[in-house]
């Protein structure tokens, strides 16, 4: 790592450890200093540039005045007249040349009378000599600073004009610390003014997370947050708000789930304890094997088997209602034909007493083959459950208009009772039928929660003349596209 890495390493990690007042007060204090100091540079520049522009506008004027007429200022004196002195009626003349100003002939020698000598350079000699127009430098003489400008006069040699820069610089050094001076007050203000702005803009956030913190202390899930106006603060709070509700009804769907299970759990593990109980009273004591005739013996382990088998499917749906979304798999495009016919292949194994036919219609949706194929064998297994020996099971997959795909699934068993219908898909419910045999009541749970995790619906209905009709629309692959 380079040293500029490693310093903006630094700098990362000292701004992350600020708050979010500091940060804001800074981002603003910044924003200002900048917009001030940009301003002042500006300004500085721009008064330099027409301080700089005037004195070459009188170095122009006053060297061209002396060069259109040089023989009427061979015998002038080189002292020239005072700008800042009024004439005796009050008023300064019309027009003050520059402070130094000298004639040159063509070889460059002085020709004037000048008691404030200019210094005549080699550009000044080659403007004399005819072999230039203008010529602008800095000199020095004695400790002063002049800009001084060289032009060819009318009939030969040249004029030296020069102006002292110094009172101008002075001027200019003032100006530079007196903007100096405001850019730090205006720092030092743009720094309270971003504390007092930070302090008020995040005033609403800071009791937001009093009452967020408030929420996390009491676990009270039910109390929303306050949320005033309409802004960027309202809406974080609005949102904590769902997200609030949204924990809270997973909570109690949790703690429904965990309680319905425990009672679904309890009634196969008393019943299994009750038999291993009596089972092993007869292992300890031989002497009353007699109270349990080889046949109830087998009934008992048939039961137990059964019971056995019961919990472990219970065990399995309870698992695949409460799976995580990470150890899901991955979605993709699923043709459900080939869902359905891997589907009815292992139903038809488990139960070979019936007919099972198909009539598919290739449809592809977007989805989770494993899941998809679970949920369907959750239905057929239902429809078996419920048929008679010989009966038919029936599934049918086709396009149901242009967004969706439809799998029905019909049997001709006894059929749901109309007031079982709308409660047939929860959790733990067992129709008044049902009660009397087997089942967890999880099955068409699970198929109802594949379906809405997929995007779709599923309904339960009569199938005419008899038996029960299961249908399952998704949504296909143009329009989840």
């Amino acid at each position: 790592m380079t040293s500029d890495e490693a310093g903006g390493t630094v700098l990362v990690q000292w701004w992350r450890r600020r708050t979010l007042h500091a940060r804001l007060s800074l981002l603003v204090t910044g924003a200002v200093a900048v917009a001030v100091l940009t301003l002042s540079a500006v300004a500085w520049l721009v008064v330099a540039e027409i301080q700089h522009h005037q004195i070459q506008s009188e170095l122009n004027a006053d060297a061209n005045a002396i060069a259109a007429q040089p023989a009427q200022w061979l015998t002038a004196t080189g002292a020239l007249p005072d700008p800042d002195a009024a004439t005796t009626d009050g008023h300064h003349g019309p027009h003050q040349l520059g402070p130094r100003w000298q004639i040159l002939d063509a070889t460059g020698t002085v020709i004037s009378d000048s008691t404030n000598p200019l210094p005549v350079t080699t550009g000044a000699r080659q403007i004399a000599a005819g072999r230039g127009r203008t010529f602008e430098e800095q000199v020095a003489i004695g400790e002063d600073s002049y800009l001084m400008l060289t032009v060819p006069a009318n009939g030969g040699g040249a004029v030296q004009v020069a102006i002292n820069q110094d009172p101008d610089n002075h001027t200019l050094t003032l100006f530079g610390l007196l903007l100096a001076a405001g850019c730090v007050l205006g720092i030092a203000g743009a720094a309270g003014l971003g504390r007092a702005v930070a302090r008020t803009g995040l005033t609403p956030v800071q009791h937001l997370t009093e009452a967020v913190e408030d929420v996390t202390a009491t676990m009270d899930l039910t109390q929303p947050l306050p949320v005033h106006g309409a802004d960027e603060i309202a809406r974080l709070g609005t949102s904590v708000n769902t997200m609030l509700t949204a924990i809270d009804t997973a909570r109690r769907a949790q703690r429904t789930l965990v309680e319905d299970a425990g009672h679904e759990l309890r009634t196969p593990l008393t019943s299994i304890r009750t038999n291993i109980e009596l089972l092993l009273q007869v292992e300890r004591h031989p002497e009353r094997a007699h109270r349990l005739p080889p046949e109830e013996r087998t009934k008992l382990l048939a039961d137990l088997d059964a019971q056995v088998r019961e919990l472990s499917t219970l065990t399995t749906e309870l698992v695949e209602l409460a799976r995580e979304e990470a150890t899901r798999e991955a979605v993709e495009p699923v043709e459900l034909t080939d869902v359905i016919t891997a589907a009815v292949n292992r139903v038809r194994t488990r139960a070979p007493a019936l007919t099972f036919t198909t009539d598919l219609h290739p449809c592809t949706v977007h989805g989770r083959p494993g899941e998809l194929e679970r949920m369907v064998v959750n239905v057929l297994d239902n429809a078996a459950k419920w048929s008679p020996p010989g009966a038919t099971v029936h599934t049918a997959v086709r396009p149901d208009g242009p967004q969706q795909c439809q799998i029905t699934i019909t049997d001709t068993g006894p059929g749901i009772a109309e007031t079982d219908r709308p409660h047939v898909f929860d959790r733990f419910y067992r129709a008044t039928a049902a009660r009397a045999t087997p089942g967890s009541g999880l099955g068409l749970a699970i198929v109802a929660q594949t379906a809405t995790q997929h995007g779709g619906t599923v309904t339960a209905e009569q199938h005419e003349p008899q038996g029960t009709k299961i249908t399952i629309r998704l949504p296909n692959v143009h329009e989840q596209r």
